[in-house]
This record gives structure tokens, sequence and C-alpha cells, in this order.
């Protein structure tokens, strides 16, 4: 089968979120279970940057009259090649893929990202005459959302598969700009991509692609209420017979305690679990500027990493952590960077408490790793998460999290009650309403366990042996394909 996976961001090259992660490790997962796989996305000047072999494909001329220079390259972490969409007024410049450095959306998005997708519509119907052309198309969420809208006025189109990763965002512009981008009239209509008075490129996605997918099935079931479809329930409603929810994998190459290049000790579940937790905690702590005194301390290590934005539920976590100073002897190390409130609610704690809140404000890989390995109890009280890889990185890092009821999170973490943990299921905290109260009741039942080490140990193992990779939720895909 011939598959052609469009992406407007991939992992290691690029990356603001989950999707980056998703394009690298799925058609990777999928070429190894034999499916001919090339990945598109657009040539952003990072990208060039850090490829060093590539080739020109051709040139693809575009239905507004633009030229659009197609490369292809490998990369040692690929399992397939990549074909760049070299553009260079739309994809060469300074800022991340969506918005400037002022972090506004770069205003002719729509623009950008219909080239993209018109571009990878015209390759999956072999329009450099390369002799390869798609069986299936696997677009990517409103970056590609006109992709599945382009191949329909094909005549023998591929099947196509559209994935919402985030329904929050999309991307909405006026009747002008629809006309700027000379797609066909008949496509503003309330039956396909006209969306209150606007053009939305996530409807159009919605709309025209022939399997509609989510990254959970729970999500898949969340979207089509109210409070969380952001206005498009009705629509997901409308359309739930080709619906599917399937749980994304994590990369457990570049995430496994047994391997893991960013650790200071490696361990697995059949052995030196404490040892080597122990170990990552010292590093970490030491990394985070913990004094000596405060490293040697044998209290819990409770830590968050990823965007400090009120979807992620912070504001929660940041108003949990003063009562629970006081209650309890935890200590708190969080990461990430976001909205300027929450950071300076980070900052405040931290010079607060020194001793007891660590925070660094930004990204780090090594420091994620790090603290995926070194924490006792993960924290991850998000609003809602379509599907969540930190507490599957988590889970398989011993590192217990604690979840609120909601997307991926609910469908990978069993909460610890006395008979989930009897019968070897359990493996983290489960809370319902998104309040401190409820995150900090959590929190508390975690460090009640903790103080239980045959049955903490338990929890721990039951975590890290469970498959969280790719491979089944890949096969899931290769049906929706449709492949024999």
């Amino acid at each position: 089968m011939k598959l052609l996976f469009a992406a407007s961001e991939m992992f290691p090259l690029i990356k603001t979120g989950g999707l980056a992660d998703v394009a690298h490790s799925l058609p990777n997962a999928l070429a190894e279970l034999g499916v001919d796989v090339r990945v598109v996305i657009p040539a952003y000047r990072t990208v060039l940057d850090r490829l060093t072999q590539m080739r020109v494909l051709g040139w693809l001329k575009l239905s507004a009259g633009t030229e659009v220079r197609i490369l292809e390259a490998m990369h040692p972490e690929m399992k397939m090649p990549l074909w760049l969409v070299d553009a260079p007024t739309a994809f060469d410049r300074v800022g991340d893929p969506y918005t400037g450095a002022n972090q506004q959306d770069w205003p002719d998005n729509p623009t950008r990202f219909a080239l993209l997708s018109e571009a990878a519509a015209s390759l999956a119907m072999d329009g450099l005459s390369l002799g390869w052309q798609a069986d299936a198309v696997h677009a990517n969420d409103w970056q590609t959302g006109l992709l599945p809208a382009y191949l329909s006025v094909e005549t023998q189109p591929p099947r196509t598969v559209f994935t919402v990763h985030n329904i929050a965002y999309d991307c909405q512009f006026d009747f002008g700009t629809f006309q700027s981008l000379h797609l066909p009239a008949h496509w503003w209509s309330m039956e396909l991509g006209e969306f209150y008075g606007r053009f939305s490129m996530l409807k159009a996605g919605l709309m025209f692609s022939d399997v509609l997918t989510t990254v959970s099935p729970r999500y898949a079931d969340e979207i089509r209420t109210p409070e969380y479809g952001y206005g498009y329930a009705p629509i997901l409603s409308a359309v739930s017979d080709k619906l599917v929810g399937i749980l994304n994998g994590i990369d457990d190459i570049t995430w496994n305690p047994r391997t893991d290049k960013h650790l200071v000790a490696h361990y697995q579940a059949g052995g030196k679990v404490r040892a080597g937790k122990r170990a990552n905690r010292q590093a970490l702590l030491t990394a985070m500027g913990a004094s000596e005194e405060v490293i040697q301390q044998p209290v819990p290590l409770i830590g968050s990493v990823g965007r400090l934005v009120y979807q992620k539920g912070i504001d929660l976590l940041l108003d949990a952590i003063p009562p629970l100073l006081e209650r309890t002897n935890a200590k708190f190390v969080l990461i990430g960077t976001g909205e300027a409130k929450l950071m300076h609610q980070l900052e405040a704690l931290s010079k607060t408490h020194p001793d007891r809140v660590f925070s660094h404000l930004g990204y780090s890989e090594t420091l994620a790793h790090q603290l995926e390995a070194g924490c006792d109890i993960f924290a991850m009280p998000s609003r809602y998460e379509p599907c969540g890889l930190n507490q599957m990185y988590s889970l398989c890092y011993g590192t217990p999290p604690v979840v609120r009821e909601t997307g991926g999170l609910a469908d990978t973490v069993v909460d610890a009650t006395p008979r989930s943990i009897a019968r070897g299921e359990a493996n983290g905290f489960v809370f319902t309403e998104p309040t401190t109260h409820a995150l900090q009741a959590a929190i508390e039942r975690a460090l009640e366990l903790f103080e239980q080490p045959k049955q903490w140990m338990k929890l721990i193992k039951t975590g890290m042996r469970a498959e969280y990779g790719w491979k089944q939720s890949a096969q899931a895909y290769l049906d929706v394909y449709g492949a024999d």
C-alpha cells in the first residue's frame, strides 16, 4: 500500500506539540508493517538547516499560478523519504510554523497552508510523474484540512483520512480571502467549508475526508459535546458514522528508561527501579540548582512538564502547591513555558519556597526525560487532553501520574482504588472535577500510597509493564486506510 502522510510539523525537524511526535512515530510504525510511506511537510528554514542530503524532485504549478519546488530528503530517524514543499515566500521566515516573533498568527496562514495542501494533493496523484501514486492520504489538523478537499475534485482520488489532534485550533477566514485562494465556489456552503459566515479549513477536513479520526476513543466522544466541541459538535455528530478514535502511541525507543540517552542511570520493571530513579532524581535536582542537603532528603518529588496554559490545568496545580506544602513534605519540579501570568506565578512560588519548588521556564529535552525518571509522581491536571503523551511516558518510567478524567488521560490511566490495586489494574490516580480541591485530594491520595512501599511498587510495575508503542495503533490506521 502507498500512503502519503501530510503534516505541518515533524519531530525532530520542527515541533510545537504532539502532532510532530505523531508525524514522526506513526509513519515509522507503518513502514515497519510494510506500508510504502511518503511524509510531506513544509520546507521551513529550520527544517532545511537540519537536513544535509536533499535532491530536487521537480516543480509543481498550483492553481493560483504559484510554482513550488519539491525536495526529497532522508533523515536517520525516519524509515522513509521526506518530501518537502519548498516555497520560500510561505515558509522561509523567522518564527515558529504558525506565529511570528510577536506570538500572533501569521496573517497569510490561509495562503501558506492552502499551498501545502494543494501541493500534497498533487503529489498524491503523482503530479511529478514519479510513478508513485497514493492509495491513501492521511491529513492532520487544520493545516492540511484542504487536502481532502483538493483530492475530492480528482477523477479517481485516493482514500482520505483526516485526524483532529486538537479541535480547539482551527483556521477561519473571510470570503475575500476565500476568493483570493481560487477555491471552487461551491466549497463556500454550509454543507462543506462555510462556518458561521467564514470559511474553516478544519471543517473542510471534517466534511471532505472519507474517514475522520481523533487521537483517543474518549476524545472522539467528547468533541461531539458542546463543552469540548468548540462549535463543531453538531457537525461531528452529523458525521459520526465516519468518526473513529484511535489512541496515539509513544516513541518507545526515545522514551525508554532502559536505554534513554538523557538518563544517568537506566532501569526497567524487572529490576533496579528504585536505584535508577534515585540516581536520576539526584541528577534532576542538581540541574535545577538544589543544594546537596535538599537532594538527599528522602521525600516524595512531584513533577510536571509541558505548556503552561489553562488547557493543561497548570493554574490548578499552581494553586494546589501552597496548601500541599503545608500539609505534606513533598517537593515539586515544573518545566515549561506559556502564558505570562502562569509563568510569573510559578516564578513567585519558586522564590518563596526555594528548597521545595523548582522551576525551569523553557523547554529542555534532557530535563524533560530526567523529570520523568527522577520524580515519584507526575501531575497532569488537564481541563481537556485529546490524547496526551506525558502520562504514558510517566507510566513507562515508573512515575504514576495524577490526571483528570478526560480524553486520552481517561483512556490510559486506571485510578488506584483498593479493588483496582488488588486486581493489578491500577497505574495512577484520577480525579473528575477540574478544581484545585479535586487535584489536591488526588495528589494527597497518591502521597498516602507512596508511604506503602510494596503497594507503590506494585502500582509502578503495572504501569511499566504495559505496552504504549505504536504497533497496535498503526494496525488500526491500516484498517481505516482500507489496506488489504
